[in-house]
């Protein structure tokens, strides 16, 4: 077996989304036979992981075993414990009892088959002949069965066709002298291989995937959509939201445009909109869009990047213009104030009180550190007037506020940039941060190209399942052929 990744990335999804959920409406009597809701059930987790594995370099199966402390985890190593000592029992007996053992030996062959490739003919013939089942059962009958033998050709086995991720742990197996920790532990390496083997595949499949994906995600969605034809609902209902507010902006832009005056839209200006209201999702809200829930666990860790950015962004522009570049051109200090900025505020936007709390302690760390900064360059710098450092302080503090001007000056400016991003596509140069973002410039450039991948992968898969919605909201009855493509 070829070698694989040595290690999934942390950041793997554990729970491939659902597209719809299944039950009916309370109170409503089911629409669908039992096997057409299974079907579509199993139509949305094979779209649901064709995804994951395209848009997710690092995805991979991982081991799964119930938590210790829970009622799973202690029912399940009630039973395992059960079964173990009750082949100990079987084998400790004299004569020893090989009758479950043998039928571990057949589930150990029919485990190390699965890892076998189709040019593994002289290994699958060999195993044939050693772990001949019949073979076996007759010395077992005439007490001739030498299984530390078997145990040794099933090791050598293994360490042949393992990654070598796994070499200390089948290394470890040939420690051990208890037939019974034996075979536990030979079990337990066994299925860590095939799920080994599994995220090989994957990998290996994963460039032929790519070609497909496009198709192949369309076609399984028009399923979706063919069986159940309110999928699209939330996705209308998005897009809609989004010419509303995209109508609104352009009205704003111009000075002769009254509010009821009408405006003529951008197919994709709107598209690219919706994705960016994504971004700032509100979670309490379920009206999720069908065709972006593969993507909502990334979209939503992005969304809160962006939030710290902006929260970041808005801190080191506060400071910079009451301290002025006295102390922003000390060498070190913009480094050592964005990495408390970041360390305070990891996690606090998601609750208004901790946010409140979090930013009236970095008003303080901030305040000390541009004092130490200036205390430490000597007679050559003033002390800033305490009116400015209280100022500065109560700037910061009042950041989690939504409507403030500062967090909301910030803000538009990361839109116009990420809009940016998306109008000039993929591939190409990022555009020039506004003076404000310079110093998170690279942070939001790959906040910004991850987004874009998202989107361009998301718009080139359901572009024509758009296309007739958008048709529907900006043009009138006639002029919909006039409509521009919004893929």
């Amino acid at each position: 077996m070829q070698n694989q990744r040595d290690e999934a990335a942390d950041d793997s999804p554990a729970d491939l989304p659902c597209l719809e959920k299944l039950d009916s409406p309370t109170g409503s009597p089911p629409t669908a036979s039992l096997s057409s809701l299974m079907e579509l059930e199993n139509c949305v987790s094979n779209l649901s992981l064709a995804h994951e594995i395209v848009v997710n370099r690092d995805f991979c199966f991982k081991p799964q075993s119930p938590p210790t402390d829970s009622l799973e985890g202690r029912v399940t190593d009630i039973v395992h414990r059960a079964f173990w000592d009750c082949l100990q029992e079987e084998l400790s007996s004299r004569p020893p009892n090989y009758d479950h053992a043998v039928v571990l030996l057949q589930e150990v062959k029919t485990m190390l088959q699965s890892l076998l490739l189709p040019a593994h003919v002289r290994l699958r013939s060999q195993m044939d002949e050693v772990l001949d089942m019949e073979l076996i059962q007759q010395e077992v009958n005439h007490g001739a069965l030498d299984l530390h033998r078997l145990a040794g050709y099933v090791i050598n086995t293994m360490a042949s066709l393992c990654a070598p991720v796994r070499d200390p742990e089948v290394r470890a197996l040939r420690e051990l002298k208890d037939p019974v920790e034996l075979l536990r532990g030979i079990f337990r390496v066994l299925g860590l291989m095939k799920t080994d083997m599994v995220n090989f595949t994957i990998q290996s499949l994963r460039p032929h995937l790519l070609q497909q994906a496009v198709q192949y995600e369309r076609a399984k969605f028009q399923q979706i959509l063919d069986k159940q034809p309110a999928s699209l609902d939330n996705t209308a209902a998005w897009l809609q939201a989004a010419a509303s507010e995209e109508a609104s902006a352009v009205r704003a832009r111009s000075d002769s445009s009254g509010p009821d005056s009408p405006v003529h839209l951008s197919a994709t200006a709107v598209l690219n909109r919706a994705y960016m209201c994504l971004l700032h999702w509100d979670p309490r809200d379920q009206k999720y869009p069908e065709t972006a829930l593969m993507d909502r666990a990334r979209l939503d860790a992005l969304g809160q990047q962006l939030q710290m950015l902006i929260l970041e962004a808005s801190v080191l522009l506060l400071t910079n213009a009451q301290c002025g570049g006295a102390v922003f051109s000390l060498r070190g200090f913009v480094g050592k104030l964005r990495q408390s900025v970041a360390a305070l505020l990891e996690g606090s936007h998601t609750r208004e009180a901790d946010l409140k709390g979090a930013l009236l302690g970095l008003g303080e760390t901030v305040l000390q550190q541009v004092t130490d900064a200036l205390s430490g360059q000597g007679g050559g710098a003033e002390a800033l007037p305490r009116e400015s450092l209280d100022l500065l302080k109560g700037q910061i503090s009042e950041l989690w506020k939504h409507n403030n001007p500062v967090r909301t000056l910030i803000g538009e400016r990361v839109q116009v940039f990420l809009q940016a991003m998306l109008q000039g596509g993929p591939g190409k140069r990022s555009p020039e941060p506004p003076a404000p973002l310079r110093l998170v410039s690279a942070e939001l450039a790959e906040l910004g190209t991850a987004f874009g991948r998202i989107v361009h992968f998301n718009r080139t898969v359901f572009g024509p399942f758009y296309a007739p919605i958008l048709r529907k909201l900006l043009f009138p009855p006639g002029d919909a052929e006039t409509a521009e493509d919004s893929r």
